[in-house]
């Protein structure tokens, strides 16, 4: 199968937002998806985007993606997080996650970061046996926190 792994563009993004929806489903959380075509292209094409999006493209299908932005680690420096990796599950096995991942993985050596960052929920055997096989470690010591937005708002209301 021919394949191509790309930058994505601002008319990749209904088709993102496609495997977002899709990849949401697979972690069990179908309707949690928010964002938006229009929310995507303007943080993500704009004079300072908040994301780089690689995509894998079969035909002019956009059957992969991988979102990734800049953090910074108060230990190591400049580092880079990867929100998403997501295969559409009938490529999957095809060698386009693999692709994607190097693509990052080569993306964060060129922009000379000291560290990559992800999660992956702890039933996805078959991400975490890919990552490890890779070199990655998998910390399983450390969880992770998250606010919502509802979780700000309280929060927020409770100091007054």
């Amino acid at each position: 199968m021919n394949f191509i792994v790309r930058e994505s563009t601002p008319k990749d993004m209904p088709q993102v937002l496609g495997l977002i929806k899709e990849l949401a489903t697979f972690e069990k959380e179908p309707d949690a998806v928010e964002v938006t075509e229009e929310l995507l292209k303007e943080a993500g094409f704009n004079s300072d985007p908040m994301f780089t999006c690689f995509v894998a493209e079969v035909d002019s299908e956009i059957v992969g993606m991988a979102l990734v932005y800049f953090r910074f680690s108060t230990w190591k420096g400049r580092s880079l997080h990867l929100e998403d990796l997501i295969v559409k599950d009938k490529m999957r096995g095809s060698g386009i996650g693999k692709e994607l991942y190097t693509k990052v993985i080569q993306y964060a050596y060129n922009k000379k970061v000291k560290r990559i960052e992800w999660a992956v929920l702890n039933w996805n055997n078959r991400a975490i046996k890919f990552y490890e096989r890779s070199g990655a470690t998998v910390l399983k010591d450390w969880y992770i926190a998250q606010m919502d937005e509802a979780g700000i708002k309280i929060y927020l209301e409770n100091l007054e």
